[in-house]
């Protein structure tokens, strides 16, 4: 049985990931640095706590679920690392290219395992649309879109501290807006070109910082192709939506909605597709003891890469 152990109670997921991991292994516990934090979550579900990293890291856990704030995970992830235990972390792996080698490098060294959390690529819907992508009944492939969306800001539901521009690195698209830069990569690679309007559309407390809460980043491609990536903490029932077109066809997806291809191939008229099963998510797969393709250390990086580029190119 694996033995896993919890760093951080930073992230919103934190939760539901101990909850998984104690489905699959035994959690031998649970470091947090706010005391008052890390005791109430203990008492809660009955997990030991660590007093220290150094307890966690000298624990006898095989695997660790980084769930600190972002700008501490490289630090985080290079002691673990150096500890010989695997690694599970949220999306993104850091904030710069350069901490991501750090942690790269020590993940290598050590010859640990590597996870990142990038569930979207697992989803029925999701794989179907890349499946037909990936047959060429699109032809060759020149745009694609994908909204997520949530009203944790408006809702008043996300933490205060995912509006620290410190902890985050930015605000909806640098959290949120990670799952769309993935899935962009995964369907065309890295970008050439970046253009972003970040704007903060619904001004509240929490947000002292004034980190972007409505978000989209337009990436253009060496081929002409095109991508955007749309995201906020300002919607209310906006269904996640992914689109793919190309010279010979289009399909989308909806969430809750049957996916919907129109080609050539179907005399362009739109037809219903039936959908791939969903596959274990990342995190599934890392307490199974798998690598899941597509979430190791070089994904992560250029995860990062993407999001310094779209950071870097914000259009005032």
């Amino acid at each position: 049985m694996m033995k896993i152990a919890l760093y951080g109670l930073w992230h919103v997921h934190a939760p539901s990931y101990y909850k998984t991991a104690a489905q699959y292994g035994k959690v031998v516990g649970v470091y947090e640095p706010n005391p008052d934090f890390r005791n109430a979550f203990c008492e809660k579900y009955g997990v030991p706590a660590f007093a220290s990293p150094e307890d966690l890291l000298n624990s006898d856990a095989d695997a660790v679920i980084v769930c600190t704030s972002s700008d501490t995970h490289a630090d985080v992830m290079v002691s673990i690392a150096n500890a010989g235990k695997d690694i599970f972390t949220e999306k993104v792996l850091s904030l710069t290219e350069a901490d991501c080698l750090r942690v790269a490098e020590a993940v290598k060294k050590n010859n640990v395992r590597f996870v990142i959390s990038y569930p979207w690529m697992f989803r029925g819907g999701i794989r179907t649309v890349k499946a037909i992508a990936d047959s060429g009944e699109l032809g060759s492939l020149n745009y694609f879109r994908f909204r997520n969306c949530h009203d944790g800001s408006t809702g008043g539901w996300l933490p205060r501290h995912f509006f620290d521009a410190k902890e985050c690195g930015g605000g909806a698209m640098i959290d949120l807006g990670a799952h769309g830069m993935y899935l962009a990569d995964w369907f065309f690679g890295e970008p050439k070109t970046y253009a972003s309007t970040f704007t903060l559309s619904y001004p509240i407390e929490k947000n002292s910082d004034g980190v972007e809460d409505n978000a989209v980043t337009v990436m253009g491609y060496e081929n002409g192709a095109i991508a955007l990536n749309e995201t906020g903490f300002v919607s209310t029932g906006c269904p996640e939506t992914l689109e793919v077109g190309g010279t010979k066809g289009y399909v989308v997806w909806k969430r809750g909605e049957a996916v919907r291809k129109t080609t050539l191939a179907t005399e362009k008229k739109a037809v219903e597709v039936e959908t791939l099963p969903e596959l274990p998510s990342p995190l599934d797969a890392f307490l199974q003891g798998q690598t899941p393709i597509g979430c190791g250390i070089d994904d992560a990086i250029r995860l990062t890469r993407m999001m310094e580029g779209a950071y870097r190119n914000i259009v005032k």
